[in-house]
């Protein structure tokens, strides 16, 4: 028990922890053998490998404006898409960390040298495709102009409205109000700490839950612990053929029964992504941390055996609280397949 207040604390700040892969409280094997006691056909494979270009798809999307608050957009240059226009975003390459990839398509489609500051939100269609915004400045370089065009893009503008261009799809608007609310945010009253991926190596899809409940008797603040290996956050395989909704309420389901108790999830504390170019990896993996609390006294919330309450330290739970209100937490947002735009 004695690691998880300091792992708290790391989460709280974005940084991912690392952790024994063996920790997996509900694996996809797991998550199989339900099904089929159901009567049900499992839709994944119990060793499910997440590999880009080939069972998973991430995709990162660049939000920057200027001192004026314009935003950065690219003309496409695809034949489906000509001439219409879109924040800077592209797919992740193999091999490839997420900063990077954010740097080449700013890069590519915008001509400009950009550095990003912090992840805006995670979207995610079925469990296997993620879209990763993610807010930066431009550091350098010189604005594309039609005269450079070439099969990344046409040119790039700072714009003060979205409505005054042809856009290639509006799923970017709420994106974009979005990253705005929270930049104005900023200089009237905390938002969430700066959160980039950490490098950390993940072989599977994981999500890590920080559940949060007070305590009736003294109003303190507890954690749900693991307990099925040594004391943990508790953490899941993400199936990656249902959408995130669904991998948690299975989970919350394997911890609290079929009575799930009311609660919330709040968004994203940190996220650790798998390739780490010191590493030799045959997959490509990543684990989300997301902030959940139940709205009842955790003496009425029952539990499966192998979990239990931990009240942490008064500067954690003081920490927690303050990370439940607006924009203090990262979105995570589940969308259609036919909304995942690249």
């Amino acid at each position: 028990m004695e690691t998880i207040n300091p792992n708290l604390i790391l989460l709280l700040n974005g940084q991912d922890i690392e952790e024994s892969q063996d920790y997996c409280d509900f694996s996809l094997e797991e998550q199989n053998e339900i099904a089929v006691a159901k009567g049900q056909t499992p839709s994944a494979p119990p060793d499910f490998i997440p590999k880009l270009k080939q069972s998973v798809c991430y995709v990162v999307m660049a939000v920057i404006f200027n001192d004026n608050n314009d935003i950065l957009m690219m003309q496409e240059a695809k034949s489906t898409c000509s001439g219409q226009w879109y924040l800077p975003a592209g797919r992740v390459e193999p091999k490839e960390n997420l900063t990077d990839a954010f740097k080449r398509e700013v890069l590519e489609e915008t001509g400009l040298l950009a550095e990003p500051s912090t992840l805006l939100m995670v979207e995610s269609a079925a469990g296997s495709w993620y879209r990763f915004v993610l807010a930066g400045n431009v550091v350098g370089g010189s604005l594309k102009t039609p005269s450079q065009a070439d099969s990344e893009s046409l040119q790039a503008k700072w714009i003060s409205k979205l409505s005054e261009l042809t856009l290639r799809a509006v799923d970017i608007i709420p994106i974009v109000d979005h990253a705005l609310s929270v930049k104005t945010q900023l200089g009237n009253s905390p938002s969430h700490p700066p959160l980039l991926p950490t490098a950390r190596s993940y072989s599977k899809l994981y999500l890590r839950l920080i559940i949060c409940a007070r305590s009736k008797t003294n109003n303190q603040v507890h954690v749900l612990v693991s307990e099925k290996t040594a004391a943990h956050l508790p953490i899941c395989e993400i199936h990656p053929g249902r959408s995130l909704h669904a991998t948690l309420k299975k989970f919350m389901t394997e911890m609290f029964g079929a009575d799930l108790p009311s609660h919330r999830p709040h968004g994203v504390l940190a996220l650790g992504h798998c390739y780490q170019p010191e590493k030799e990896s045959n997959s490509d993996g990543l684990g989300l941390t997301l902030l959940v609390s139940v709205r009842m006294p955790l003496e009425e919330v029952g539990l499966i055996d192998k979990y239990s309450w931990v009240k942490v330290s008064e500067t954690v739970a003081a920490n927690l609280l303050s990370r439940m209100g607006k924009f203090r937490t990262v979105p995570l947002n589940v969308v259609r397949t036919s909304e995942s735009n690249a």
